[in-house]
This record gives structure tokens, C-alpha cells and sequence, in this order.
């Protein structure tokens, strides 16, 4: 989907939040100019042994010069920082003008709160059916460290900024650990909600894919 909407070839290459360095490395095999930001020490550490270019900082606080990169990687880190609209307004200033952003972030109408949630004071981490659809007070009680987007929420991140939406979409999980443990029943169910995503009811899925480029 970013070779598709944002081909790295050649380009280059910011990861946001690029935790212990997976994309990152990927990107290596698109382009040799890649870079990444990673708030967690040890997951910047492990990053940096896959690729060179990686530094400690928030992605509040790019430490990049503007206009630097071709494009600039998301994947499920806007939730997680701790002003979402500065970290958006950083991304857009350090790409090119004609570059892109690719962000992925949670949907607020998947059925279930992937990251757990808060209960009796602890956190209790994995799957929790209909916490996303309960109103915004009270699933931010209970899911205090993560946020999950709608779309018009996604895209009011970048309210009044210099880009434009060049496409958006929803998309299901990829089930890799169920294919991994249970190989059929996990491409079964990889097939079926693949397939759901070129259906109305792609707006449950999983997260939001989103392609923005500055003008």
C-alpha cells in the first residue's frame, strides 16, 4: 500500500515512531536514505542495528531540518504521542513540497481496543470488545494511554496545514500471529476481511489508512 500510494524508491525516507526498526529496514531495500525517530531507548538501540540513520526524540520535536524528506511513515504512533496535532505539524514541516505522508492510527469503529485498557487500577492489555464505541469520556477512562481515530478526526489533525488528501482508506488486520500459530484458520480469516475491505463495511475495519502531500 505505500509502494502504491507512496513508492520510496529512491526517496528520501522518515520513519515516525519506528519502534525497534522493522519498516526501517524494509525502507533499506527501497532506498539507501532512511531514516527513523524512536521515543524508547532500547527500541531506538535495536532500530539503529538495522539502520544507521536513527535518532532518540519525539515525534513532537522532529530533529530534522524542513523540507527534508520525500516521504514520511506513520504506522500506528499518532495515538501514542502526546500531542498528535504537533506531531502531525512536525511531519508536514519536515517533507518536501510534492512528498508524502503515510499515517496509520487505530479506528475508533473497530470493534474491539487492541491495546487493552484500565481497569481497577492496572492496565490489562489485549483484546477488549466495544471499548472503541463507548462515548469519548468514558473510553478514555478506561483507555487512558491510546487514542483511536474516526476519519474526520484523522483528518482535522491537519486542519490549516500545507497538504492534501491523496487517498484514504480503512484496513483489517493482517492476522499474522494466528496465521503463524494456526495457519489455515488464519488465512481464512485474513481472506474474509480482506475481502470486506472492498465493502461498506471496510468502516469497522482495524485502521485508517491515510495518504496526505504537501503542496
Amino acid at each position: 500500500m505505500v509502494r502504491r500510494w507512496a513508492p520510496p524508491a529512491g526517496k528520501h525516507v522518515l520513519d515516525v515512531g519506528c519502534g525497534v526498526g522493522m519498516y526501517t529496514a524494509a525502507f533499506l531495500r527501497e532506498t539507501p536514505n532512511v531514516y527513523g525517530v524512536e521515543v524508547e531507548r532500547d527500541c531506538a538501540l535495536a532500530a539503529a542495528g538495522r539502520a544507521a540513520g536513527v535518532a532518540l526524540a519525539l515525534g513532537e520535536s522532529l530533529p530534522f531540518p524542513d523540507t527534508s524528506f520525500d516521504l514520511i511513515l506513520s504506522h500506528e504512533v499518532l495515538e501514542h504521542t502526546i500531542d498528535d496535532r504537533a506531531c502531525a505539524a512536525e511531519m508536514v514541516r519536515v517533507v518536501r513540497a510534492g512528498g508524502r505522508i503515510a499515517v496509520f492510527v487505530p479506528n475508533r469503529l473497530y470493534p474491539f481496543e487492541t491495546h487493552g485498557v484500565f481497569w481497577r487500577g492496572s492496565y490489562r492489555f489485549g483484546n477488549v470488545p466495544f471499548v472503541n464505541w463507548l462515548p469519548a469520556s468514558l473510553r478514555a477512562r478506561l483507555a487512558p494511554h491510546v487514542r483511536a481515530y474516526t476519519a474526520g478526526e484523522l483528518g482535522s489533525l491537519f486542519d490549516g496545514l500545507p497538504v492534501q488528501r491523496v487517498h484514504r482508506t480503512t484496513v483489517f488486520p493482517g492476522y499474522d500471529n494466528i496465521v503463524a500459530r494456526t495457519p489455515r484458520l488464519g488465512q481464512a480469516l485474513r481472506a474474509c476481511t480482506y475481502a470486506l475491505e472492498r465493502t461498506p463495511l471496510r468502516a469497522f475495519a482495524l485502521s485508517h489508512f491515510l495518504v496526505l502531500e504537501r503542496v
